[in-house]
């Protein structure tokens, strides 16, 4: 259902009690976005769900609602498993707040900080616990919990779990929840690494889908900025003096986020980084800042992708583009949030055309390719037979080649047809395209990503 014909609608159709309903209301939540109005009534009929949507679609309470219900109503344990320590810092947000005047307690579990107070979290039996797949195990180890209470269990950014090599630790954890439990899988994407998660592990799953997989947000303005290596850091200054709100960067390495976020304070700009070479305290402050309007400028590696929750993020930019494919969905999906308009800049060197390619290939669209300085280029089409040479570093078969390097500039919204020719403005200008209809998706090449990838967020 189109988000426009839910705002006719309200979540008092869903099934939700009252003393929820009240929650909510209070906490702002007037009406449900599409995967929330599909998703919960499956979820309170008692069905296994697997859904699909991107990223800002309002996942986390399409699970929180009927999760926080059938604990009250059953007694059971709630358990949410997530890929990384912020992504599960927000959910524990969420859920406590919707929680909180049912009474119902949380126990946040994860890696990078100090396990007492989560020893003494869970020895209080929570209602629901959140928590990242490695500590969780970790106190499985110690004793200090145990999971043969959990009635409803919650897998999300699942695709992203098994890409950070946590498919021992889920499994692990599944065969010790309980058989009878009921189960909720929620991703952007769905390779078939999920799939058969789902056969193993869940009963006869209902999938529940609003955007087709590498779907990005309409109102999400995205281009390319074909920019030799040695000069993305002046464009993405010039970038930044133009944007004047918020702005995500993402770089492809700890080392290269630390660079450029000292660069950018160096040339006056509030910035701040996050990668895993920082402490969990000094993540969640550099989030804090960001959030809270202190610093203007984040910039991050792909652990911060799915973890980021900011309500009026202007700007996202790929100062280099990401070494898995799906995960220019996943950040670029740190904008245009909850129908709000936002903008995605992509830094490309001139050697990562196919790169390009395989990225539209994904999203179905073709983007606006740019100069440094505004000028359209020509767009960027596949070779002869559909594919451009591509790999990760894993050696995974068509996988997607993360090269050290991006492109972005300002322009129109994602499409290949024009929708005007008039500049915005600002140092290097832009047209806005209009949207294309866009091709059916189709994996590219078939293989499976590169295990050098894979990261570790426990």
């Amino acid at each position: 259902m189109p988000r426009e014909e839910l705002q006719e609608r309200g979540f008092h159709e869903l099934g939700i009690s009252k003393g929820l309903l009240k929650r909510i209301n209070a906490l702002g939540f007037k009406h449900p976005t599409p995967i929330q109005f599909k998703a919960i009534p499956a979820v309170n009929d008692g069905q296994d769900v697997v859904g699909i949507a991107q990223t800002g679609s309002g996942k986390t309470l399409a699970f929180s609602l009927p999760m926080l219900q059938k604990v009250s109503e059953t007694g059971r344990m709630g358990l949410v498993l997530l890929p990384t320590r912020e992504l599960a810092v927000q959910v524990e947000e969420t859920l406590r707040k919707v929680a909180g005047g049912a009474g119902l307690r949380t126990a946040l579990i994860i890696g990078g900080t100090n396990p007492r107070p989560q020893v003494r979290a869970l020895r209080a039996r929570p209602h629901v616990i959140v928590a990242t797949p490695g500590r969780l195990i970790d106190h499985m180890d110690q004793k200090n919990v145990a999971l043969n209470e959990v009635g409803m269990l919650v897998l999300d950014e699942a695709d992203r779990m098994l890409d950070m090599g946590f498919a021992p630790q889920l499994n692990r954890i599944l065969e010790d929840v309980p058989d009878d439990r009921q189960t909720m899988l929620f991703s952007a994407t769905m390779p078939d690494s999920i799939t058969r998660i789902a056969h193993k592990y869940m009963k006869t799953p209902v999938r529940v889908e609003v955007a087709r997989h590498g779907t990005t947000a309409d109102k999400i303005d995205q281009e390319i900025i074909l920019v030799q290596k040695a000069e993305k850091m002046d464009l993405l200054k010039r970038l930044l003096k133009e944007y004047t709100r918020s702005a995500l960067v993402f770089s492809r390495t700890k080392h290269g986020a630390k660079n450029i976020a000292r660069t950018l304070r160096t040339a006056g700009f509030k910035a701040d980084e996050i990668h895993s070479n920082r402490s969990q305290n000094q993540r969640q402050h550099a989030l804090k800042a960001f959030s809270t309007g202190r610093i203007h400028v984040l910039v991050a590696t792909d652990i911060a992708a799915r973890g980021i929750d900011v309500s009026d993020l202007q700007l996202v930019v790929n100062f280099d583009l990401p070494e898995q494919i799906d995960d220019y969905v996943h950040r670029i999906g740190r904008t245009g949030r909850a129908g709000k308009e936002g903008k995605a800049i992509s830094f490309a060197t001139p050697d990562q055309r196919g790169d390009v390619a395989q990225i539209q290939k994904l999203i179905g669209i073709s983007l606006p390719i740019k100069s440094p300085f505004g000028e359209t280029l020509e767009p960027i089409k596949a070779r002869p037979g559909g594919r451009y040479r591509a790999g990760s570093r894993g050696g995974a078969k068509g996988g997607y080649r993360g090269n050290r390097g991006g492109g972005g500039g300002r322009g129109g919204r994602s499409g290949g047809g024009s929708r005007g020719g008039s500049s915005r403005g600002g140092s290097y200008g832009g047209n806005r395209g209009g949207r294309s209809s866009g091709s059916g998706y189709g994996r590219q090449g078939g293989g499976n990503r590169g295990t050098n990838s894979r990261r570790r967020a426990s």
